[in-house]
């Protein structure tokens, strides 16, 4: 029998992506475990489903796309609302449009209660909707904002989850109409009033911006190989390791945090920067100090736009890649 496939190995490919020498083959690797049965975990059937679509999509092979979306739909029947959002917009880049309206206006709601749910306002972009785009994100503000008005007793949880949409709704209209070269409005008054206090609040909170010590792939396989210790302190694997960055970004963005991004190591360097030092490389603060010595290059703002190649190195967009790893 041919071997699982598992959650750390469809990560790789999702990584590898349209890049490989052949995609076809990578995604011929998870319909076939799919098909087979061979999904280590059944609960990841969809997600090796869409990221074949994925690959698919960036290839340019959007009928075939769309075929898999539909079937990750059908995988996952009680958590489907991204593979539904995912094929409406398939649907709209193939000109079906009323069938592609039709599948993400069914998820419209979602905007004004799921923080996760800004890939229906990708898709519209995308597809060349950002007029639709606007007007969903417009309408879920004034939702927000009147449901805030007129449930005063609402719990902290709940004003801080409708604190958090707004803010990410706000910035996300402001850099829509942006780009489009719309003039201010009030909402857009709104998104920077908010990324300024944002702003203050880390200048209350901290002496300087917040970076944390990133390892590429290969370099976190070299420091756990020359110092085994280490793995005492880290996750098992590189892919739990930048998923566990992004959440601590994304943890320190809701507290206020600005200015916040990662410092890119390398075993060679950390050694000679602990030899220079005469400090133990293992220990956490001689690893706290050497991040704070990287400059330039070797420093990645956090967090980069939604469609710019994600900050982890692997090539795909930020929307793609460790977005998505902040929510688990």
């Amino acid at each position: 029998m041919s071997e699982l496939l598992t959650a750390d190995r469809i990560n790789e490919i999702g990584n590898l992506g349209f890049e490989s020498p052949d995609p076809a083959a990578l995604v011929a690797e998870l319909v076939g475990a799919v098909d087979e049965g061979r999904v280590a975990d059944p609960d990841d059937t969809g997600y090796a489903l869409l990221v074949a679509v994925d690959i698919l999509e960036q290839a340019g092979d959007l009928a075939d796309a769309l075929a898999l979306a539909t079937r990750a739909v059908a995988e996952q029947p009680d958590d489907n609302a991204y593979a539904r959002g995912v094929r409406g917009g398939l649907l709209l880049r193939l000109g079906r449009t009323d069938e592609g309206m039709a599948e993400l206006t069914a998820l419209r709601p979602l905007l004004e209660t799921d923080p996760d749910s800004m890939y229906l306002i990708d898709e519209l972009a995308e597809s060349g909707h950002s007029d639709t785009a606007l007007e969903w994100l417009t309408g879920a503000l004034d939702a927000i904002l009147e449901r805030t008005r007129t449930q005063q007793h609402a719990s902290e949880d709940a004003q801080d989850e409708a604190a958090a949409m707004i803010y990410g709704l706000a910035q996300q209209r402001h850099d829509l109409r942006e780009e489009q070269g719309l003039p201010h409005d009030e909402y857009d008054n709104l998104a920077d009033r908010l990324r300024a206090a944002s702003d203050h609040a880390l200048d209350a909170l901290d002496d300087g911006p917040a970076t944390l010590l990133f390892w590429p792939q290969t370099e976190f396989t070299a420091l756990l190989l020359r110092w085994p210790t280490l793995a005492d302190s880290y996750p098992a694997t590189w892919d739990e390791h930048r998923a566990q960055i992004e959440r601590a970004l994304v943890d320190a963005s809701a507290m206020g945090g600005a200015d916040l991004g990662v410092a890119v190591g390398t075993v060679a360097d950390l050694a000679a920067f602990a030899d220079s030092e005469g400090s133990d490389p293992t220990d956490e603060e001689t690893q706290d100090e050497y991040a704070d010595s990287l400059t330039g290059p070797d420093l990645r703002a956090w967090p980069p736009g939604r469609n710019d190649a994600c900050w982890c190195g692997s090539g795909t967009k930020y929307k793609k890649c460790c977005l998505p790893r902040s929510r688990g």
